[in-house]
């Protein structure tokens, strides 16, 4: 069994390899980025210190996080930022550490998704890190399609680990300029590769 990290910036195409690497080894799937969104929106500690501690409007009458002025405030305000990793960064760990050590006592194979892996000091718990990348080019293409502001893609860029470090200190590099085809290879050679390290079938 083997606990792998997957990370690289925005539009690399993270969620996509998890996704295609999931059945092929198989291994259970966490998503950090899913795990916050279900803590702001579900955790009454985290709303209470998320409207004291970011803003007071970070939620909709409903009661749902309005993640689209939470961005705007903390890309605009590196202290509000701070402040809003103290809160999630800390509870995120928690359930990604506890899935890691059920599936290290039942032999199993995990995926965790981390955009921010390195930049919070995550790499020690994997056996594995990927770092999925891409050109410049075709990233600022895909952020385009998401239709996503071009300055605040540029906002969240700038508060990231630079690609090249990320690659640098990876355990494996996905390169995902190409087609679904080329990725879907990488995926499988991935593979692989976990299962001869762990010995397996």
């Amino acid at each position: 069994m083997a606990i792998i990290g997957i990370t690289g910036s925005i539009a690399s195409g993270k969620s996509t390899l998890r996704d295609l690497l999931a059945p092929l080894l198989p291994a259970e799937v966490l998503d950090a980025d899913l795990i916050a969104r279900e803590l702001l929106d579900n955790d009454p500690g985290v709303r209470a210190r998320v409207e004291a501690g970011i803003s007071p409007g970070a939620y909709r009458a409903d009661g749902s996080a309005d993640r689209r002025e939470i961005s705007r405030i903390i890309y605009n305000d590196p202290s509000a930022k701070s402040r809003l990793e103290e809160i999630l960064h800390p509870l995120v760990r928690e359930v990604w550490t506890a899935a890691a050590f059920r599936a290290r006592e039942e032999q199993r194979h995990l995926l965790v998704d981390i955009p921010l892996l390195f930049e919070t000091n995550a790499d020690g718990h994997f056996d594995f890190v990927i770092t999925v990348a891409c050109s410049p080019g075709v990233q600022d293409a895909r952020l385009a399609a998401r239709g996503m502001d071009p300055d605040l893609a540029q906002r969240i860029l700038a508060t990231q680990m630079p690609v090249a470090e990320k690659m640098s200190r990876a355990t494996q590099v996905i390169w995902n300029d190409g087609s679904l085809e080329a990725l879907e290879a990488q995926s499988e050679e991935f593979a692989g590769i976990v299962r001869r390290q762990t010995q397996e079938p």
